[in-house]
């Protein structure tokens, strides 16, 4: 089956790497417009954009925290005024503790952290983008969540309720946004090696100690 997306536009939050920029890839090799966010990794970015295989000027790299609401902001900004609309947004933006972090030394900093960028930075760019969808009439949004969101994640107890958390705003937004002609879907991931792993994962190293199936 081949996937066609000419004269669609899409935003992937997270695009510089993982699962991000493999989704970059392969909506721009669809034919769609692609507006992508990164925090910290502007070599990545550039070369995830000289990679894409896309004409000149419809893949673009935007420098934006989306785990804050001025980020977000300006990331689906950015592509409006570039191109018009928005057709799918991919809610990827995320990290993961490399160290395990027992509940009784997990510090309010990490739990913060975790929950603004994979649970606030997911709403905040959902905010943005569903009010140009609605006037659209149209769109799709899939957000990446985990199975630690639906199973859980000892030692990454934090990253499991980021991750839940996700998948519940999934199920209430696909009811709400649904007469909008908006549809709202959820993956949740297994273990995949990205270089969110790297340097070695001790978090990782465990588990194939203890669960090496």
């Amino acid at each position: 089956m081949q996937i066609r997306l000419e004269n669609q536009v899409a935003v992937v939050t997270g695009g510089s790497r993982g699962i991000g920029r493999a989704t970059v890839k392969l909506l721009a090799a669809a034919g769609a417009r692609v507006v992508f966010s990164y925090r910290r990794a502007a070599g990545a970015a550039r070369e995830v954009v000289r990679k894409s295989g896309a004409e000149a000027g419809n893949v673009v790299a935007v420098r934006a925290d989306v785990a804050r609401m001025a980020g977000a902001k300006k990331l689906v900004s950015e592509a409006l005024r570039r191109f018009g609309r928005l057709d799918i947004l991919v809610a990827n933006a995320g990290i993961w503790n490399v160290r395990p972090a027992p509940i009784e030394r997990l510090s309010e900093r990490q739990w913060d952290e975790m929950i603004d960028v994979n649970l606030k930075g997911t709403y905040s760019v959902i905010h943005f983008a569903v009010q140009q969808m609605i006037r659209q009439k149209s769109g799709r949004i899939i957000v990446v969540s985990s199975t630690a969101g639906q199973r859980g994640e000892a030692f990454h107890s934090h990253y499991g309720a980021s991750k839940g958390g996700a998948i519940s705003l999934v199920k209430g937004l696909a009811a709400e946004l649904a007469p909008h002609g908006i549809l709202v879907n959820c993956v949740a991931p297994g273990w995949v090696d990205t270089d969110m792993c790297t340097p070695p994962c001790l978090s990782c190293s465990w588990r194939q100690k203890w669960h090496p199936t």
